[in-house]
Parts: structure tokens; sequence; C-alpha cells
């Protein structure tokens, strides 16, 4: 059965609100550039394996930057491929920088910029130095928002910054996706930056913004309850409320709640299956032991569990990969499938 929300919009609108001309695209062109190995098996069961690939979100891992961020739904399933693989790291209540951080996401996202990572560390971090320990949950959330509402975000700082120098909200510009790209935010240090600007005047601001905001935005009355215990805010400060706000996390669905980060049953049971041959073979009697005992064995390399390809492996491209919490260190609170 069709949905009220698919009834009630022509074909070529709920087409382009869900993109699939993005995906048309995308899988024509990685038909022609592995036709060889697609040949084998036939382009009937590529485009089968394509598209459930994109349903179980499977489809963005490896893949370039530009294609990551194409889609609402291409980064939903970033964010929640980022926390699957990596939750350990919050598990075991490990303590990163940035860079580190920036690391583990061009492990799925070898282009990944550097820029969007540092804003990230300084919602954790308020603007304070970017070298500073983030709890995974911290950045996670963080990150989140960063990710997702990136150019609503660059927007929102361009009003912040007029709403700071005085400037009439009714005439300000909002810029687009790559003027935004590479403004700069405010700086902690400018004058007037610590006293921040008016609660109420700032919501009306942006709730005009997500009226005509092409890009992804939170819900407004969302972002209103996130104001609404604050006559005055920072840009950080603002950013911060978003990224720690409950309704705001479960309305783009990407991650689960807070107290649930750390459990994923799902993933569990994966790992259990692929690291399951490991364990009978350190069962083996006397294999272990003349493996450790030898001379060469301080000089091994450390074992990684296999990782295992999408349904469409032969159509990722296979290239080597080189290898901010408010301050505090405290433990605030995917692997591919």
């Amino acid at each position: 059965m069709l949905s009220p929300e698919r009834l009630a919009l022509p074909d070529y609108e709920y087409l382009a609100q869900r993109h699939v001309l993005t995906y048309m695209e995308d899988a024509v062109c990685q038909l022609l550039e592995n036709r060889e190995d697609i040949s084998q098996y036939g382009i009937a069961r590529f485009f089968t394996e394509y598209f459930n690939s994109v349903c179980q979100g499977t489809h963005i891992l490896f893949r370039e930057f530009s294609f990551v961020q194409a889609t609402p739904h291409n980064r939903v399933s970033f964010l929640r491929a980022f926390w699957r693989c990596f939750r350990t790291v919050g598990k075991n209540g490990d303590l990163l920088t940035m860079k580190e951080y920036h690391c583990l996401l061009q492990l799925l996202c070898p282009d990944f910029p550097l820029e969007l990572t540092q804003k990230a560390a300084r919602i954790v971090l308020m603007d304070d130095a970017v070298d500073c320990l983030m709890s995974f949950s911290d950045f996670l959330f963080a990150f989140q928002i960063q990710f997702y509402y990136s150019e609503f975000l660059d927007s929102v700082a361009a009003i912040y910054e007029d709403l700071l120098s005085g400037k009439n909200p009714n005439t300000v510009i909002v810029p687009t996706s790559s003027s935004g790209q590479h403004r700069q935010r405010p700086a902690l240090g400018e004058a007037g930056m610590l006293e921040g600007v008016e609660a109420s005047l700032f919501y009306q601001c942006l709730e005009n913004l997500c009226d005509r905001h092409k890009y992804s935005c939170p819900p407004p009355a969302l972002v209103k309850e996130a104001l609404s215990n604050v006559q005055r805010l920072t840009f950080y400060g603002f950013l911060m409320a978003l990224s720690k706000h409950h309704g705001i996390n479960q309305a783009l669905g990407a991650l689960p709640d807070k107290g649930d980060l750390m459990i994923d049953p799902a993933m569990d049971e994966e790992l259990e299956r692929l690291l399951l041959p490991f364990f009978r073979l350190a069962q083996v009697p006397g294999l272990v032991n003349s493996v450790t005992a030898s001379p060469e064995a301080s000089c091994l390399p450390s074992r990684t569990p296999p990782r295992v390809g999408s349904p469409w492996r032969p159509l990722h491209h296979s290239r080597k990969v080189d290898g901010e919490s408010d301050g505090s260190t405290e433990e605030t609170d995917e692997s591919e499938t």
C-alpha cells in the first residue's frame, strides 16, 4: 500500500524528494566503470544489489565525499555507519583527539574534509583548542549536527555575525552552499562574542531561514524548545544545545538515544559470527603456544577481523587509506554490514 505522502505528491516531485535520479545516475556510472565484472552475473542482479545496498545504508562505504553528502539518506547512512563501526571506542571509554576522529572518518570516506571534523570538535570544546581529548559520544552527537545540517549551519553563522554587528535581521543574506563552505565562523575572542545575541531575536531569524532554506534544517519547534530557557546565547552555545537535544536527535533518526549508544545487538551478532573462526583457531591445542613461542612472534603484525564487502563490492574503488565535550574528560555519552 502506498503511503499518504506518496499519494499526495505527483510522481516527479516524489522522485525528486527521494533523490531517485541521483541514485540512478550513480548506478549507471558504476555499471559502466565495472561492466566487465558485472557482465559475469547480469545487469538485473547488479541493479537489485545496488538498490538493496541503498536501502540498507551500506552504499556510502568507502565512497568519495561528494557522494556521501549528496542526499539526506546518504548522510544518515554515513552517520549510522560511523557509529556502528567505532562505538567500541565509546564502550571502552577511550578519549581521542580531533585528528584521531578524523582518521576514523577517513577509514569510511578517504577524502572526508578535515574542516568538517574541526567544526564538529569546536562544538564539543566550545571553540577552545581543538587538540583536547573528547569522548566518543560527545564527538558523535556534535558531528551529527555539523555533518547533516552543514549548509544550514553556514547560514546560521552568517545570521549570527550580522546580529553581532547590529545589522537588520531582515537584510541578512543567506550564503549558498559554495560560499558558505569557506565561511569563517565567529572567533571566541572577538568583541561581544562572550555576551552573544538575544535568543528571541535569533530564533525569529532562524524561523525565517527554515521557511526558505532548500537544505535540511532542524524542525523549528524543536529549535525554539532548545532556546526556550536562555535569554542570550553564543553561536557555539546554540550548536551545543542542538547536539544535546533529544528531540532533534530523534527527528534526524540516524543515531539511538544517548543511553543506548553503546547497544547494537545486530552488530554484536555479526561481529561474533565474523570472529568465531578466530576463536576456534585459538582453541586448537598447541597452535597458540607454538606461535607465541617462536622468535618471529614479536614481529608479527596484530590481526584484525577481515572487512566484509558490501553486496556490490566490485563497484567500490579499491584504494588504501593512510592511516570536543565542554572541556571535561568525563565520558558522557559500525562496522560494515
